[in-house]
């Protein structure tokens, strides 16, 4: 009896929180009329974007509400009002999220206050289910059906709150607008580094093998010995030129991803980091033709990710150990990078991770940092891919 008593009253309180918004709803029923008017009359049409936000409050609130009662979460699929006032009204009346929760918000006046149904089966309810289960041991009867109604209050505001199929490609279409903006910059942020370090690196170094070679040329006929020593400054010129090069090559596409796969290539980092670093690889295996890989751009993603992060902390975290895990998921690849350091990781500060973030999400991937102050610093990076 006393689990039913407590759910009955877990129920109660739900259908009650949901009372209270209805009833808030109907107060605010007042400000959507006068926005209403006062957009009409052009006065007050910068009312109209605020008024939308605050339904969006609204209906959010339900949605939390929904949440804790049946633990499946609504979805929001909602665009951005921001920008001028034109463009504010034009995204707060074309938005079909404003639809739905203003077709919401006019039934909820009605089913909101299934509390005032509740409330009488309580009494009856604890004489009826008290005898039912205290005396002949039977199931309960009427305290269940407050929490029917409070299951059926998130039926209606699941079917009426759930974005439709129109909204949600309206916010893929945001998402995916603004994960290329972040790509493109990305690369163009990459194609600016690749010109610098050509022109301060490479192009110097090959202007001056160039002056050596012709000074060596002319020196050839006089001075032999000199003209040898030129042509060997001339040679270590070169080689360090074409490291520049590789160097420049790996930043585009790391030619040890195609000759020693992900684990190899991972694993080559880690030995170079100057850290004592930990593999965890599952499902993955060495090598660069061994087993199904994942595409070019999803390992060259992964590589970058870890390059970053262990640089980061090497540099940054002043922990001496860090650890790696690279994992096959039904879903894509999942990398992570963890290290015992100070903490305090933040993206403003040029770490490099706003450069993880843009390029994971180019591949529609995601990103989780952690990195309270006093550590530890965990980075977490999903690749979707269909193995």
């Amino acid at each position: 009896m006393g689990k039913t008593v407590r759910q009955a009253a877990r129920a109660t309180a739900q259908l009650g929180r949901a009372a209270v918004l209805a009833f808030g709803s109907i107060i605010f029923i007042t400000v959507l009329l006068f926005t209403a008017v006062a957009t009409l009359a052009v006065v007050g049409a910068g009312l109209l974007p605020e008024t939308v936000l605050l339904v969006r409050r609204f209906a959010g609130a339900k949605r939390r509400q929904v949440d804790e009662w049946t633990g499946r979460e609504i979805p929001e699929a909602y665009q951005r009002v921001e920008g001028p006032l034109r463009r504010r009204l034009r995204t707060a009346v074309r938005d079909p999220g404003t639809f739905n929760d203003l077709r919401w918000m006019v039934a909820h006046y009605a089913y909101g206050f299934l509390v005032v149904l509740a409330l009488p089966l309580w009494p009856a309810g604890l004489v009826v289910d008290g005898v039912r289960q205290g005396v002949l041991g039977r199931p309960p009867l009427v305290l269940p059906l407050i929490s029917r109604l409070a299951d059926l209050d998130a039926a209606w505001s699941t079917a009426l709150l759930k974005p439709s199929p129109k909204a949600l490609l309206a916010e893929r279409v945001e998402e995916l607008t603004e994960t290329r903006a972040g790509a493109v910059a990305a690369h163009e942020a990459e194609l600016r580094r690749i010109e610098q370090d050509l022109q301060e690196g490479t192009q110097a170094r090959l202007v001056s093998l160039s002056m050596r070679i012709g000074i060596a040329k002319r020196a050839y006929e006089r001075d032999p010995d000199a003209a040898r020593e030129l042509l060997d400054d001339a040679q270590d010129q070169a080689e360090e030129a074409l490291t520049e090069l590789r160097h420049v090559v790996r930043g585009i596409h790391p030619p040890i991803l195609t000759d020693r796969g992900l684990v190899g290539a991972a694993r080559a980092l880690a030995a170079s980091s100057g850290l004592d670093v930990t593999m965890d690889v599952d499902g993955l295996e060495d090598g660069a033709h061994s087993g199904v890989r994942a595409p070019a751009a999803i390992e060259a993603a992964a590589y970058f990710v870890l390059a970053e992060a262990l640089t980061n902390a090497g540099k940054h975290s002043g922990s001496e150990r860090a650890a790696v895990r690279l994992a096959r998921t039904p879903t894509g690849l999942s990398v992570g990078v963890r290290d015992e350091g100070r903490g305090g990781a933040d993206e403003a500060a040029g770490s490099g991770l706003l450069g993880i973030r843009r390029r994971v999400a180019a591949l529609d991937g995601t990103v989780r940092l952690t990195s309270p102050v006093g550590g530890p610093t965990v980075i977490e990076v999903d690749l979707p891919y269909a193995w």
